[in-house]
């Protein structure tokens, strides 16, 4: 519980199926980690479509600016083994 007597914020992610991401999809305030995760289970996945459930505190992520979203992940051109063309293909690996 904060100083004000509030409970902390929890940011909740859902995976839906098998072999996807999780998705952040909400936030909810809970006094501990195991009741955030329970109260996330009613609030985010009523008709039984997730199969995993994340709760983050939500002092503890950091996040990028979208002001600074291009130069942030604008590719850096001067890397150039990050290009599939740096690479050579062995004749003998099919499929590629």
């Amino acid at each position: 519980m904060s100083s004000d007597g509030s409970w902390p914020l929890w940011e909740v992610f859902v995976r839906g199926k098998r072999g996807l991401n999780h998705v952040h999809v909400g936030s909810l305030h809970a006094p501990d980690a195991e009741l955030a995760v329970r109260n996330a289970r009613d609030l985010y996945t009523r008709r039984n479509e997730g199969v995993s459930i994340w709760v983050v505190p939500a002092e503890a992520i950091t996040a990028s600016s979208p002001d600074e979203k291009d130069p942030f992940f604008a590719p850096s051109g001067d890397k150039v083994y990050r290009h599939p063309t740096f690479y050579a293909i062995p004749d003998d690996v099919p499929h590629l």
